[in-house]
């Protein structure tokens, strides 16, 4: 995984300048740089927060995808020494996504967040998708000719537009900034005004070589394209770039059937 390449998919989404970004949490532009390029280490959870509050996006969400614990599990660590144990336990017995999220439900029900910890969930992926906007075991040669896969799967659902359309809207966000996130995951999105938030999902037969952030080839598409602005959308986004971080890529690369796609992303996003 590559935090860095998340940070700048949604800093240039926000419309955030480096220089801009940089400046309001107090680091210079030049470390910003190295930390989006992979080239500095992955900054501390406070610095996180920072970013967080400047994107407005859930910290703990960016804790996530940076795989950084955050001050909030240390601070209860120290004033709960034996929760440590739990945690432990919990490793030992290896429970599956499924039984994590059989367990949160107990926790849930039993001891509920107070409104004051409790952060806003980012927006679910599988709601937006539909068995006929994935493709799976894609073979293709070229980047490009994926997001044409991915564009003729999801014009029907956008009126007025045909898959060209589409397709060149996507193509214009990628001549921006990459999207790609690491762990063989891209998130392409595009404005498409008054259309409500829709997902396309690709996998691919054999991975393609495109320069991605953390070197690891490309297996997985997730399309994103609707009229969503401002924070919603860096939710989503950000979301997504999670999923990449738990392994999306390597649970989906034997699914053959849009329903085994369902289950396993519907189990992952369990874990939010």
């Amino acid at each position: 995984m590559h935090p860095g390449a998340t940070l700048r998919l949604l800093r240039v989404d926000a419309g955030l300048s480096l220089r801009d970004l940089a400046r309001r949490i107090g680091v210079s532009s030049a470390y910003l740089s190295r930390v989006e390029n992979g080239l500095d280490a992955v900054p501390t959870p406070e610095r996180l927060t920072a970013i967080a509050r400047e994107l407005d996006v859930p910290p703990l969400l960016l804790m996530d995808i940076a795989q950084r614990v955050g001050p909030l599990v240390v601070t209860y660590l120290e004033q709960e020494p034996s929760a440590g144990s739990l945690f432990l336990d919990i490793a030992r017995r290896r429970l599956t996504g499924a039984q994590l999220a059989r367990l949160r439900e107990i926790l849930d029900a039993e001891f509920p967040v107070r409104a004051a910890v409790r952060e806003e969930p980012a927006p679910a992926l599988a709601p937006l998708l539909a068995p006929e906007r994935m493709v799976l075991q894609l073979t293709c040669a070229a980047l490009d000719d994926a997001l044409d896969v991915a564009a003729g799967r999801l014009a029907p659902a956008c009126p007025g537009l045909g898959a060209a359309q589409v397709a060149a809207a996507l193509k214009r966000r990628e001549e921006e900034a990459s999207s790609t996130v690491g762990s063989g995951v891209m998130v392409p999105h595009a404005f498409v005004a008054e259309l409500p938030p829709l997902a396309a999902l690709v996998t691919l037969a054999e991975p393609l070589r495109a320069e991605t952030p953390d070197g690891m080839p490309l297996r997985l598409l997730l399309v994103l394209i609707g009229g969503e602005h401002g924070r919603q959308r860096l939710l989503r986004l950000a979301h997504m770039a999670r999923l990449a971080s738990r392994g999306l890529a390597e649970r989906l690369l034997d699914a053959q059937h849009p329903q085994q796609v369902f289950e396993r992303l519907v189990e992952l996003e369990a874990l939010r």
